[in-house]
């Protein structure tokens, strides 16, 4: 590869007159390409140039104090040889030694006559001053003018060769291209391209200065993007492109170079623009080829992997003012980068996506991307998240004193463990909950072919390792679909009850105490409510952390053995009844068909702290509950406030009545004759009142307030009125999920898939998905007949055969195919019915003697199924 960037940096010289670096070969062997140590050798190498550098030829200042730069007084070795310099730097560098911050960099080959450098000591030319080196170090660069006009010319000549050498030079240097395309003025521009002797200190100047020489903002662009695009367009107009194969091999070479300086060298601390390299690189029309995808596009996604998080973090706030179709069409070139290296290493069975470098390094970079996204999206406003950051600032505070509380009797108190927060979210200050609507849907991040071949045991055992570097796409979820999330929490959470069983076995050994490794619930029947509030709410009271053991629910005269399917009929009895609307927690809107807590309920707060427990236990253990909230539910466990967009889903017909409201063109006082009132009805259907701010009644609706009232409007039905309630509600459910990663990994939608499952009803594909046992096959005759019968069933009846077989009639999150349903043979033909275990999804089906006969012995078994039972 270094062969290559050589030859095409002289080639490049030789085509303009524009001065290259070349420097002595200091290096003992050649760096395989594929060895793992490669960029750390280079940049050994790197310093031990300019340490060699320094001794010759030194920094420039005048007044250094470095005694191993010659450019010091204090410098003493004036007349050392080139070999002795080399054998110096080596030295210099294993001390690691002072180098000067202007160190020079490698000195042009066509200005320095020197035969190669070798550490076994032959001959060299003689070293150049200091003021030499000044007068040589100016970088070529590349304009829009400059490339029009090389284009222009080549057309004339009948030939590209100057074209080629000058991308060659230009996109194979990182100097050279961080230079390039910067804001000047057009006359700036033609009169350094007439006068070489100005040149450098055009650059020179043009490094710290944008247009009119200010200080630049850490976020101010000084590459002009619109003359790059215009200058691709031109290059890439030209018939056949003959350039392309050099733009990808300097490219190549130029990603590496990039990604040595990033990783081993502070390149973006010494220059805060480096990044001018990369919005260059992404305007190339290119980047979808299957060339640049092979070759230099992996090395530069991986470079931006490595760049530190300051500088991926305004990147992320360049990238969020840039048109969305330039974006899309980055995000497209990524996704197709990972699918096409996921199914690469399909091929290559000892390797996984986990450990790609292209599918790490283009992951890494769309990391960047999404937050551009979210930044650049439509954001709630900077009192809402100032309000919300004291409300959860307050609740969590509130369960850490409950978990830090002493426990009964032997009991410690555990510490509070907070989850982890991403670094890049942290250095921009935002979090995606409160990003209402991204400049590209965070369903498009997703890559579902990487979702089907990752190991999810092992990138999530990786992200659980405390101060690791190494990889995971836990750390990535953006990419992650819902059902793999799941199953990464589900590990999460089977770890936790694990250690929950060795802490209560620890604690009776030590203290005597009796061993509970469960959280175990005797219920009644028909004291269902009641015997969960009570078993419940002596656990939390006891020890919160118990409601972290894996819940095992006997059911009081029933001989069932819970191994999950006891604990899903148990919640649904639990949703069943307390969402009842003749409970009165919980009301229920006609035309959405969701339910919305009562601010006017008689239950009192641990009523709610029971369904808050509950849900947090059906995410905990795995279980998909028949629950019709809408979705502000989920934004406020997320801590959020609910909102008139919210309102428009939860209370629709309210919704679009305020928004109208805001819309309406006429005079708003005289026309509707509002005030800062609003009436509403209690539970025995009485007229009520409620004034939404002092004297409100006494306050008419104008255009000029309406926003205003919608405001306090909306905050009072969905927030103020059920504080309280959901203040509870919320309660519960945090002592279950507090440090679960569900708030990092689930958006507010996906949480609500984690409770309710999925929407869709795919019956082929949990045929497709079904495994046979005990003597039946895909192709038995019975096995045939029930699909047949299943796929005629309605929906409901549908609902019916997946509560008898699974214990609950939802769908879970990624499918039916998810649940593995098996098929047993039990027995001959006979009259009995169909049985199931729920526990295991097991459906025990005789081998009946016709289709109709089956029909029959199905339906009946669905329609009248209840209780457990010893088979």
């Amino acid at each position: 590869m270094s062969s290559k960037r050589d030859s095409s940096r002289e080639r490049g010289a030789e085509a303009d007159g524009s001065v290259q670096s070349s420097t002595p070969n200091l290096s003992v062997s050649p760096i395989p390409a594929t060895d793992t140590d490669r960029m750390k050798r280079a940049a050994a190498k790197q310093l031990i140039e300019k340490y060699y550098y320094q001794l010759t030829d030194g920094c420039g200042n005048t007044g250094c104090e470095n005694q191993h730069c010659a450019s010091s007084n204090k410098f003493f070795q004036r007349n050392i040889s080139k070999n002795e310099a080399a054998v110096q730097a080596l030295k210099l560098f294993k001390d690691k030694a002072k180098l000067c911050e202007s160190t020079p960099s490698k000195i042009p080959k066509e200005e320095r006559p020197t035969t190669a450098l070798s550490l076994k000591g032959m001959p060299l030319s003689q070293p150049s001053t200091s003021h030499e080196y000044k007068a040589k170090q100016a970088q070529p660069y590349l304009t829009e003018g400059k490339l029009l006009s090389i284009i222009a010319s080549c057309k004339k000549a009948g030939t590209w060769t100057e074209l080629i050498r000058t991308i060659g030079q230009i996109f194979n240097n990182p100097s050279a291209l961080n230079q390039s395309f910067l804001k000047r003025q057009e006359t700036e521009k033609e009169s350094a391209a007439s006068d070489p002797a100005k040149n450098g200190q055009d650059q020179a100047d043009c490094a710290g200065r944008g247009l009119s020489g200010n200080k630049l903002n850490k976020d101010e662009i000084l590459v002009d993007l619109e003359a790059v695009r215009r200058s691709f367009e031109a290059l890439f107009s030209i018939p056949e492109q003959p350039f392309q194969r050099a733009l990808i091999n300097a490219m190549s070479s130029l990603a590496n170079e990039i990604q040595v300086e990033v990783q081993f060298n502070p390149a973006t601390q010494r220059d805060p623009h480096f990044l001018n390299l990369f919005l260059i690189i992404l305007e190339i029309p290119c980047l979808h080829s299957p060339e640049f995808l092979e070759s230099a596009f992996p090395s530069f996604c991986k470079a931006m992997g490595y760049l530190p998080t300051a500088s991926q973090a305004q990147l992320a706030r360049i990238w969020s003012k840039y048109d969305i179709v330039k974006l899309r069409g980055f995000l497209e070139s990524l996704q197709q980068l990972i699918t096409v290296r996921v199914i690469s290493d399909t091929m290559n069975v000892r390797q996984v996506v986990n450990d790609n470098d292209g599918v790490i390094g283009a992951t890494q970079a769309m990391k960047i991307l999404y937050y551009a996204c979210v930044i650049g999206g439509r954001m709630d406003s900077e009192e809402v998240i100032a309000h919300e950051k004291a409300m959860n600032t307050e609740a969590a505070s509130a369960l850490r004193e409950l978990f830090r509380g002493p426990g009964a009797g032997v009991r410690e108190p555990k510490e509070y463990q907070q989850p982890k927060q991403d670094p890049l979210a942290k250095e921009l200050g935002v979090e995606v909950a409160n990003c209402r609507k991204p400049l590209i849907p965070f369903e498009d991040f997703v890559n579902e072919v990487l979702n089907e071949h990752m190991d999810v045991e092992k990138d999530f055992t990786i992200y659980k390792v405390e101060g690791t570097r190494q990889f995971n796409f836990m750390t990535h979820c953006f990419i992650l679909t819902a059902a793999t999330k799941n199953y990464a929490m589900y590990i999460d959470n089977r770890f936790r009850m694990i250690n929950e069983r060795r802490t209560s076995l620890l604690q009776s050994i030590v203290h005597g105490a009796p061993t509970m490794p469960y959280l175990r619930l005797r219920i009644r029947r028909d004291h269902v409510i009641d015997d969960a509030l009570v078993g419940l709410e002596m656990a939390a009271m006891d020890n919160p952390q118990d409601l972290k053991k894996q819940l095992y629910v006997e059911f009081d005269g029933e001989q069932g053995i819970d191994e999950g399917g006891v604990s899903k009929e148990f919640m649904q009895l639990v949703v069943e009844e307390i969402f009842n609307p003749d409970f009165g927690m919980f009301t229920h809107d006609e035309e959405s068909r969701q339910v919305w807590f009562s601010p006017l309920s008689f239950e009192n707060d641990a009523q709610f702290t029971l369904i808050g427990i509950i849900l947090g236990l059906a995410i905990y253990n795995n279980i998909i509950l028949n629950i019709s909230f809408p979705m502000v539910v989920y934004r406020k466990l997320m801590g959020k406030k609910g909102t008139l967009e919210d309102m428009l889903d939860s209370h629709p017909v309210l919704g679009r009545s305020l928004k109208n409201i805001l819309e309406y063109d006429g005079n708003v006082e005289e026309d509707l004759l509002v005030s800062f009132v609003i009436g509403y009805q209690d539970v025995f259907g009485s007229n009520l009142t409620h004034v939404l701010k002092d004297n409100g009644d006494q306050i008419p609706v104008t255009n000029d307030n309406r926003q205003e009232y919608v405001d306090l409007y909306v905050d009072y039905i969905l927030n103020k009125s059920i504080e309280k309630q959901f203040r509870a509600f919320r309660g519960g459910f945090q002592m279950v999920t507090d440090e679960s990663p569900l708030k990092m990994l689930f958006r507010p939608e996906e949480v609500e898939l984690l409770v309710c499952g999925s929407k869709k009803f795919d019956f082929h594909a949990l045929e497709d998905a079904t495994d046979y046992d005990g003597g039946f096959f895909q192709s038995s005759i019975t096995v045939r007949n029930f699909w047949s019968v299943v796929h005629e069933l309605s929906e409901e009846q549908k609902r019916q055969l997946l509560q008898f077989t699974t214990g609950s009639d939802r769908v879970p999150v990624g499918g039916l195919a998810k649940i593995k349903l098996v098929i047993a043979r039990n027995g001959p033909d006979s009259n009995r019915l169909p049985t199931a275990h729920t526990c295991f999804n097991v459906l025990l089906l005789p081998d009946y003697v016709s289709r109709d006969k089956l029909k029959e012995r199905l339906l009946k078994a669905i329609t009248h199924a209840k209780g457990f039972g010893m088979l």
